[in-house]
């Protein structure tokens, strides 16, 4: 990538630093090999479990690392932050630890698991304001609070500090690692944890390849290497909540465009159904966000095999009342489930006659809305139909059309399918 002088870069001194600062904060969390991802992909897998952290992930190093340099006055006035859940975490907790009151923006969809942790962490230190419907709307609130206040804002990502703090993931990497590490992959939204981790690795481990990964839907850090210049998207997919932003760093933008090597981005459904593999097959909950570099290893499966890979599992806050929806997208995703509108006969029997005659024994019916209206031939439903196989898919169609139940199919209509995921 195309390289450029920037006015700040993190200096290995200072990562030190910020490690033996954290010392008694965060937790040395494991970097641990993964039998299954490893057997599938013949490497050797290593995860970065920052999702053990008593906050669930890696946020605490930098929003710590930050507070714990204010002077007294700032102390006095108080803190302010934006956060869609996981930095307000950090910071909610460091204000605890510092005895610093602080005021904490979060978009109003904020699931109320990372609401209800925030004010866990920060007790009678620090209040939650629920604000807009992005992390971008939340930050331009908290940032307003900061100049009617005075607080200090503690960013999520373009800090120095905060950048420094969320390196010492890196040092801990390269101090763990028995054996030289070729890959690794690092979530992104803001861009944080991309820039400092990539610091120490171009500073202690230059051959190592650091892969940038956001989700589809928020490509912010993509679209700005592309242009070649920090570019603010009009509109990002919220899904990704703890990646979701719609304009990286400046700093973050500066240091990523020169260390890292590559930057990809992950469709939400295998997101999604990379979340379901590592809670079914590995026990690991994860947040979407903390999928991220998992869910790339598929994109880079010619490029890793045989080599050492290292993925940063960045965050475990997921709200169990999402798990129908990422199910849902993860079989989306995999061609598993489908939704029609089919036209039944009004006259008895249609619908045993649609079911034995037109679904395969493996075909199952999860989605069914209808409505009968008496001086029609035939009435309209919305049927969702989960399949065994993608393969099932054309089969289905043609039999559905034989019998003339077919009326249309929705997963390629966003306009109609929106309603119904």
């Amino acid at each position: 990538m195309e390289n450029t002088t920037t006015t700040y870069f993190p200096t290995l001194e200072a990562v030190k630093m910020a490690a033996e600062k954290l010392q008694s904060v965060v937790y040395r969390t494991p970097l641990t090999s993964n039998m299954f991802y490893s057997r599938g992909l013949r490497s050797d897998i290593l995860f970065k479990r920052e999702d053990l952290q008593l906050v669930r992930s890696y946020k605490i190093r930098g929003a710590y690392n930050k507070m714990s340099i204010l002077k007294d006055t700032e102390i006095e006035n108080g803190v302010v932050c934006a956060s869609a859940g996981n930095h307000a975490q950090g910071v909610a907790l460091s204000c605890k630890l510092l005895k610093i009151k602080g005021s904490i923006f979060m978009p109003t969809p904020t699931p109320k698991q990372k609401i209800d942790q925030v004010k866990m962490f920060g007790e009678d230190y620090i209040e939650v304001v629920l604000e807009g419907d992005t992390f971008d709307d939340a930050y331009l609130a908290a940032m307003r609070e900061q100049e009617q206040t005075n607080k200090t804002f503690i960013h999520p990502f373009d800090d120095e500090k905060v950048i420094e703090g969320q390196a010492t993931v890196g040092l801990e990497i390269i101090e763990q690692a028995k054996e030289p590490i070729d890959y690794v992959f690092v979530p992104i939204g803001g861009g944080g944890l991309a820039s400092g981790l990539s610091s120490v690795f171009k500073e202690l481990s230059p051959n190592t390849k650091i892969i940038g990964v956001e989700p589809e839907g928020a490509p912010s850090m993509s679209v700005s290497l592309r242009n070649k210049k920090n570019t603010k998207l009009k509109h990002i997919e919220n899904f990704v909540d703890g990646a979701a932003v719609k304009k990286v760093g400046d700093k973050t933008f500066e240091i990523c465009r020169q260390n890292l090597d590559d930057v990809i981005t992950v469709p939400e459904g295998k997101i999604c159904q990379t979340i379901l593999d590592l809670y079914n097959k590995e026990a690991i909950v994860v947040e979407p966000a903390g999928a991220l570099s998992v869910a790339a290893l598929s994109f880079y499966a010619d490029k890793v095999r045989g080599r050492n890979v290292v993925c940063v599992v960045s965050g475990s806050n997921n709200d169990i009342t999402r798990m129908a929806e990422i199910k849902e997208r993860a079989l989306l995703y995999s061609n598993l489930k489908h939704y029609f509108i089919v036209k039944f006969p009004q006259r008895a029997g249609a619908l045993k006659e649609f079911v034995v005659d037109i679904l395969g024994p493996g075909d199952d019916i999860t989605h069914f809305q209808y409505t009968k209206k008496s001086n029609r031939d035939n009435g309209s439903a919305v049927v969702g139909i989960e399949l065994k196989s993608p393969q099932d898919l054309e089969p289905l169609i043609t039999k559905m059309k034989l019998h003339k139940f077919y009326g249309d199919y929705l997963n390629n209509k966003p306009d109609l399918f929106q309603f119904l995921v």
